[in-house]
């Protein structure tokens, strides 16, 4: 078996509009497939070559809390990966403006930049590193305060751009 990366994830949540519309202002999703009752929307990621890469299945608004991580197993977030450093900030701000922006951090191999949707599900956009840039970090887990202008200098420094 060769799997080759993650195709799409499937999410419960109190309203498929409602996440979608976020998706869509905050992330730049475009809409492949829509439910007219809104019971579920299906959406694909700006540069994505995908069908869809998320789809979003309503449950109604009174729906619990997801217990993941604290009283139940389940998904913890899932992540999207953006091209450049510049990319990471844009998602940052976005974040920031929406009231959404969860957290950053530095992984070392990647960086990372976290949201939350309307239902309050965690989900991160990141940058990884370039492989041959990996070293050490390759094999570690590293959680460091993100500097994503010192990432960018770095990062321009070693590809000659500075």
């Amino acid at each position: 078996m060769k799997i080759t990366g993650m195709n799409h994830a499937v999410l419960y949540v109190r309203s498929a509009d409602r996440t979608a519309r976020f998706y869509k202002h905050v992330l730049g999703f475009s809409t492949v497939i829509k439910d007219e009752a809104g019971q579920f929307v299906f959406m694909r990621a700006p540069a994505s070559e995908n069908h869809h890469d998320i789809a979003f299945f309503t449950i109604g608004e009174t729906a619990a809390d997801s217990a993941a991580g604290s009283r139940s197993v389940g998904l913890y977030h899932i992540a999207w990966a953006v091209p450049t450093l510049s990319d990471l900030q844009d998602a940052m701000d976005r974040l920031s403006a929406a009231g959404a922006l969860a957290g950053s951090s530095d992984h070392g191999a990647n960086k990372s930049v976290y949201g939350k949707d309307p239902d309050g599900l965690e989900f991160e956009v990141m940058w990884l590193v370039p492989k041959q840039d990996w070293g050490e970090e390759e094999s570690q887990a590293i959680i460091r305060p993100l500097d994503i202008a010192a990432e960018q200098l770095r990062f321009s420094v070693k590809s000659g751009q500075a």
